[in-house]
């Protein structure tokens, strides 16, 4: 099994979440506001430009997005500053942002950010979901975390780059921070912010099966870095958090 060097069975996850979208920009109102076509505004090129030189030295044997215009567009821009061997870019569906729900009717940015601050927090409630109608957290943590495993166990890899989303993200690291338990993992997410390109660094020591069967195992998981932000190492004059900031017409 391909393992960071200096190790017998580690491998590194690059996760990243996708720059800065408008979710009222023209071409979600074209598409009857379906946010999957949603692309990187000019702020969120200019931030994924920014992670891809911080990522520029790091050589990347795989790389994967969720397949939606934002993160494949982030994935390209960070794959354009490689320094050595590009991986072709891979789409895995099942990182696909948490599906929401209905808004309700909301007549601004301002309402609608406000309804939907607190939506994690409650990730962890008996079938929770993200607004009315919307996938239920526990079967987004189920399918992103099913992802992850399958990729972990896949050979010929050490270290790989995943564009993926806010939710998403924030499960990952709730599963990861909590020794990779399902059960545990939802009351974390709410301690997760996930601000536009951000990088978290996560490593998984692999072993054999415990079981004796072909293949490898997760052992543990170390969080090595969280919500970094390449264009603003210190966070400096951002306030606001990442659901404010995406509704807000002057992000801060």
């Amino acid at each position: 099994m391909s393992a960071l060097p200096g190790t017998t069975g580690r491998r590194r996850i690059y996760l990243m979440r996708h720059g800065h979208v408008d979710y009222f920009g023209p071409e979600i109102r074209a598409a009857g506001g379906d946010p999957k076509v949603v692309p990187l505004t000019p702020l969120g090129q200019e931030q994924a430009k920014a992670a891809g030189q911080a990522l520029a030295h790091v050589a990347l044997d795989r790389a994967i997005c969720s397949g939606v215009p934002r993160t494949r567009q982030t994935a390209e821009f960070v794959l354009a500053a490689q320094e050595g061997n590009v991986p072709p870019l891979e789409v895995e569906p099942d990182l696909v942002e948490i599906h929401g729900g209905s808004f309700g009717h909301v007549m601004s940015r301002t309402e609608l950010a406000a309804r939907m601050a607190y939506y994690f927090d409650m990730a962890g409630e008996p079938g929770a979901t993200m607004l009315d109608g919307g996938e239920v957290f526990a079967e987004a943590l189920r399918r992103s975390v099913a992802s992850i495993e399958r990729l972990l166990a896949e050979p010929g890899w050490h270290t790989m780059l995943i564009t993926a989303h806010e939710g998403i993200n924030r499960l990952l690291l709730g599963w990861a921070a909590t020794g990779c338990s399902l059960e545990r993992a939802l009351d974390a997410v709410r301690a997760f912010e996930q601000d536009p390109a951000c990088i978290n660094v996560i490593d998984f020591d692999m072993v054999p099966a415990a079981d004796g069967s072909v293949g490898t195992e997760i052992q543990r998981s170390l969080i090595k870095s969280v919500n970094v932000t390449p264009y603003n190492y210190v966070k400096h004059g951002m306030n606001m958090t990442s659901l404010e900031a995406i509704f807000a017409l002057e992000p801060r």
